[in-house]
């Protein structure tokens, strides 16, 4: 498996590995390790920079099963993961649904991952 990952530069001092913040309770490390986990599938990552690359704005099934080689009930059972676990909201609206992000989580999960 190649790691080499197109990251940005990252500056590194000696104070590298201390956490930016306080030691995460037991709660919280248990909700953000289910969220990395079910952030670790590659279809759901990649629905999740779809969304992205649009601005953030509303988005359907519809318009994701035309980007991705995925199926539909594919998109929509990863949809229902993301929703459920707040990293997307869902609104109705007549037959369709459609799916946007919830920037505030996102910036948790940084904070989280956040080093130095």
């Amino acid at each position: 498996m190649d790691l080499n990952l197109p990251l940005a530069e990252v500056s590194v001092t000696s104070d590298c590995c201390s956490l930016a913040t306080e030691v995460l309770s037991t709660h919280d490390a248990l909700r953000y390790a289910e969220i990395f986990k079910l952030l670790g599938d590659a279809g759901r990552l990649r629905i999740l920079s779809l969304i992205a690359r649009e601005g953030c704005a509303p988005i359907t099934t519809t318009d994701l099963v035309s980007e991705l080689d995925l199926s539909q009930p594919t998109i929509s059972h990863h949809l229902k993961k993301l929703t459920e676990a707040g990293l997307l909201t869902r609104q109705q609206s007549g037959r369709k649904a459609y799916y946007t992000i919830v920037p505030n989580l996102f910036a948790q999960l940084r904070t989280v991952l956040e080093l130095g």
